[in-house]
């Protein structure tokens, strides 16, 4: 089965630390793929890493983890080349996407030159669950801040604009984001939108959001607006899902999942 309607979840989350194993799907992986709806056989899960740059060494980790969660992972590459060749038949194959975090602005040039930023939409359309973490989770909106060209977080405001509105990430962990992301939508670069602290995630259905979900207790998402330059904040106290964590760990993200 594909997911009810057309469905992103967009998060600051991922892989988690494993017990018997580097890492595991956490409970935002796990919940994205639950809303895939799957029945009968092994759910299909693309890593994108593009962020990233690709780095072999991480795709080894989410394998070990997609094995441990019964999951049947790819990974789709396209350093130094695209490692597969019909990329949209197995792009719509899939349940689902999940993009892990690095620097947005370098997906987004990489995605849009291969032609899979309309891949991706034609995906969404079709029931493929679009989901990530950090840049994973900037790339659907319209825009967001980011650390893409240096350690001052900049806003970006070309996302893929499958969602509308703009997001932060990290913003509890790293002071300069909220900062900077409020000054953003005060002075118009980016739309209003909503910002994530670590561990949680937005669950949005067509372009509305429908939920928001947390795998650490103590975490929220922040409304962010700005009318006359005047920023407005609003706390959302999300859902709590299946195994959730008390309160946060700095050791729960992977060091890629930076955007």
């Amino acid at each position: 089965m594909t997911a009810a309607r057309p469905t992103i979840v967009a998060t600051c989350g991922g892989l988690n630390p494993g017990s018997w194993t580097d890492a595991v799907y956490g409970p935002l992986l796990l919940h994205a793929i639950e809303l895939a709806r799957v029945e009968g056989r092994a759910p299909r899960v693309a890593h994108l890493n593009t962020a990233g740059g690709d780095q072999r060494s991480i795709e080894g980790t989410e394998l070990e983890a997609a094995r441990a969660a019964g999951v049947d992972a790819s990974h789709i590459r396209f350093f130094p080349h695209p490692n597969i060749e019909h990329l949209r038949e197995h792009v719509l194959s899939q349940d689902v996407i999940w993009v892990s975090g690095g620097s947005l602005v370098n997906l987004l040039a990489v995605w849009r030159a291969h032609g899979l930023d309309a891949i991706l939409a034609e995906a969404w359309r079709a029931g493929v669950v679009l989901a990530g973490g950090s840049a994973g989770a900037l790339c659907w909106h319209s825009g967001g801040t980011t650390a893409s060209f240096g350690p001052q977080i900049s806003a970006v405001a070309d996302g893929l604009r499958l969602l509308p509105g703009s997001l932060g990430v990290h913003y509890d962990s790293d002071p300069n984001r909220r900062i900077a992301h409020q000054a953003a939508i005060a002075a118009g670069t980016i739309p209003s939108g909503y910002a994530l602290d670590e561990g949680v995630g937005l669950v949005y259905e067509d372009a509305s959001l429908v939920d928001v979900v947390a795998e650490r207790a103590g975490q929220y998402a922040w409304r962010v607006d700005a009318a006359d330059g005047v920023v407005d904040e609003t706390r959302v106290t999300p859902r709590l899902l299946a195994d959730a964590v008390p309160s946060p760990s700095p050791t729960d993200q992977p060091s890629y999942q930076e955007a």
